[in-house]
């Protein structure tokens, strides 16, 4: 069942949105250009616009909440009806907006709000990080993980990540490093260097534009240091050292919601969150011409893992 189905019973239904041309905003915090994060959402706009015959447009920001509330404020006074900010750093600029501009809905990529029409959609990272932690766990010594801003949803995803290695293999080491930023590929690859440096054959980025540094250190150490892409397919960057990739349909889940409010059907009663039981969103597929593909035996094990995760008797994030 899909994040919208299961909380079906618990929705209202409303009318639809006032007739007229629906139209969709997006900020995205970088350039759309960039495989990865910011490009998924642009995918999902483009997607909206197929699927549902919207105006849309998008707007690429840098890290600064004055230029995140004045574009969800240009945005909504232009009479659109939908703006998804994607992150979530967005949040509270959505919140100050939408008491201003109630005509408007707000979707925040990676949040649990869910106040008036501010409505989280979380993909639960945390889930397909845990499956990269259990193959590594299975295959090697020791492991890293980068991520850009410490916030909620790269936390979350570090912290699937490191309990998928401690459940598989409780003494292998899992070392960290929060950039503080998403765009700074030099310092991402530094701190890979220096985790491989240190016995890491796993190395893990989820710091959007950045993590193509991670993917440049894995890549020049040599074909025993692996690593995965994260939201879009970039094996061809290191076919030798991504073993697997997670990849996020967004579009699919986007366009759920969206079509949602444009044809007043019944919205979700709480925040949206997105996981490994929704498949046409979230997908985790392997690279078979890796050096140290991975093997049949760790596959199954990791579609057990799969199976138990989405019935809810492993907890990704503990507890």
């Amino acid at each position: 069942m899909s994040a919208l189905g299961a909380v079906a019973s618990a929705m209202a239904l409303r009318p639809a949105v006032a007739a007229g041309q629906f139209k969709m905003g997006l900020l995205v915090p970088g350039s759309v250009a960039e495989e990865g994060w910011n490009r998924i959402a642009y995918n999902a706009l483009k997607y909206v616009e197929a699927q549902l015959g919207a105006k849309v447009s998008y707007v690429e920001l840098q890290q600064n909440p004055a230029s995140f509330e004045k574009a969800f404020r240009d945005y909504a006074a232009q009479g659109y009806n939908v703006v998804l900010g994607h992150g979530f750093e967005f949040q509270d600029s959505a919140l100050t907006v939408a008491e201003d501009y109630p005509d408007t809905w707000f979707l925040i990529s990676s949040s649990k709000v869910y106040k008036g029409k501010v409505i989280g959609l979380n993909t639960d990272s945390s889930q397909p990080f845990y499956l990269m932690g259990v193959i590594a766990g299975k295959m090697g010594k020791g492991a890293g993980f980068i991520g850009g801003l410490e916030i909620p949803p790269i936390k979350e995803a570090l912290d699937g990540f490191a309990n998928g290695v401690k459940a598989t293999k409780v003494d292998m080491p899992v070392r960290s490093v929060y950039l503080g930023n998403f765009q700074d590929v030099t310092a991402a690859k530094e701190a890979a260097v220096n985790m491989i440096s240190r016995g890491a054959d796993f190395v893990i980025p989820d710091a959007d534009a950045a993590g193509i540094g991670v993917i440049q250190a894995v890549r020049e150490a040599g074909p025993n240091i692996c690593t995965f892409g994260v939201f879009t397919d970039i094996t061809s960057t290191a076919p030798d050292n991504i073993l697997g990739t997670y990849l996020a349909d967004y579009a699919q889940g986007v366009e759920r919601i969206v079509a949602g409010i444009k044809n007043g059907s019944p919205l979700p009663a709480s925040n949206v969150v997105f996981g490994l039981k929704d498949a046409d969103v979230m997908k985790f597929t392997y690279n078979d011409k890796a050096r140290r593909a991975v093997p049949e035996d760790v596959r199954q094990y990791v579609d057990a893992v799969k199976a138990k995760i989405i019935s809810g008797e492993i907890h990704t994030l503990g507890g």
